[in-house]
């Protein structure tokens, strides 16, 4: 049976950067390159098209950046160039990231009509002077205006990011922000706490955060609150109502596949050579001169020995875990492998395995880093990295 297929779009603009991210991302210019970027976005999927071979794509994520800035008609245009070179479920999930203060008035109907039916909001808190403080070019009322023109345009599946562990934020305070959010009526909720990323902002001028007895509180709390409101827990930051989870990233949480396309894209592909990690050009000026030069794909075939890292990676971020046979299946690598290092990880109380099925306990997931990184190759047996 031939293995379903996730395409990543990244779009790299955003209005200005916020001091926390630290995602491939650049200040928008005075005039937004849009079709000279999406001729770009297709251009670079036809030279990738030989590692798609005949598979289906079942979700297509537009993120950023600030996918919003685009208009409609470009990400129909974009859409519709995806469906003439690749067979698409006619079920995909398609989904739009947006910033609350991008969207004017009306515009969710027009990228519905293109064929987003998910859309992620980064509304992150709904206090004023925390968004201040993130940087953020929204108000909350913004969020709650972006919400009616998303339920306007039919667009009932929508996730809201949250964040936690905020500059002096209390617990009671993360509580009242996770319920402003829950009270909006979103089908998902991406709910995770504000870390220092190294090359941020932030991480050289640290803001006043939260100790991390304060944080884990407001984790446990929050935590039970989505449980009370019907939300279920099935990754480390992500919750959903019943079927609602989202499609593209189980995809990544799965080790399944995926292209990726524009400025700083990386993808994942099974071939019979191996797997093959791909990456674009991160800057956008190189990446558009690097297509029409036909010259951006850097591919890469995963060493053998980093495969059980690169899978532990993911699948145990997955509250539900994976099984031997997915492990098998997905790197081609014999079970015994990962016995060692399971065993020792076991002993530790940091996973439990039942029948075929591991995952991490609840001690395992306060040291989630600490479990992955016991899957990293020993020194001298390959290039440990994520992609």
């Amino acid at each position: 049976m031939t293995q379903p297929l996730a395409l990543y779009v990244h779009f790299p603009w955003c209005v200005r950067k916020c001091p926390y991210c630290d995602f491939n991302s650049h200040a928008a210019p005075t005039e937004l390159p849009e079709n000279t970027y999406v001729d770009a976005l297709l251009t670079d999927l036809a030279g990738d098209l030989d590692l798609a071979a005949d598979r289906t794509v079942t979700s297509v994520f537009l993120g950023g950046g600030t996918p919003s800035l685009f208009g409609a008609e470009s990400v129909d245009r974009l859409l519709r160039g995806v469906a003439a070179v690749l067979p698409v479920a006619p079920d995909v999930e398609v989904t739009l990231e947006a910033n609350p203060g991008t969207i004017e008035r009306g515009r969710f109907e027009g990228y519905a009509a293109a064929g987003v039916n998910r859309v992620s909001l980064g509304a992150q808190s709904f206090a004023d002077s925390q968004l201040r403080a993130l940087g953020r070019i929204h108000s909350p009322g913004e969020i709650e205006a972006a919400v009616l023109d998303l339920r306007h345009a039919g667009l009932q599946n929508f996730n809201l990011d949250l964040m936690y562990g905020l500059p002096q934020q209390t617990l009671a305070e993360s509580l009242a922000d996770l319920n402003a959010a829950i009270a909006l009526g979103p089908s998902h909720l991406s709910h995770y706490q504000l870390t220092l990323e190294p090359g941020t902002a932030f991480y050289h001028r640290p803001p006043p955060l939260p100790d991390d007895d304060t944080t884990l509180e407001m984790q446990l709390a929050c935590q039970a609150a989505l449980g009370a409101a019907g939300f279920t827990q099935y990754e480390v930051s992500a919750y959903a109502r019943p079927g609602r989870r989202c499609r593209h990233n189980m995809t990544y949480w799965t080790f399944g596949d995926y292209l990726g396309i524009g400025a700083g894209a990386h993808g994942k592909v099974t071939t019979p050579g191996g797997v093959l990690r791909t990456e674009k050009p991160r800057m956008p000026r190189e990446y558009m001169a690097g297509v029409a030069a036909g010259r951006v794909s850097n591919r890469l075939v995963v060493d053998p020995a980093e495969l059980p890292f690169e899978f532990a990676l993911n699948a145990f971020r997955l509250m539900e875990g994976s099984t031997i046979e997915a492990f098998e299946s997905a790197t081609g690598l014999p079970a015994a492998v990962l016995r060692p290092t399971l065993e020792a990880l076991a002993a530790r109380g940091l996973i439990e395995r039942s029948a075929d099925r591991l995952q991490a306990t609840t001690l395992g997931f306060r040291f989630l880093n600490d479990v992955q990184a016991a899957f990293l190759p020993a020194p001298g047996r390959g290039r440990a990295g994520a992609g």
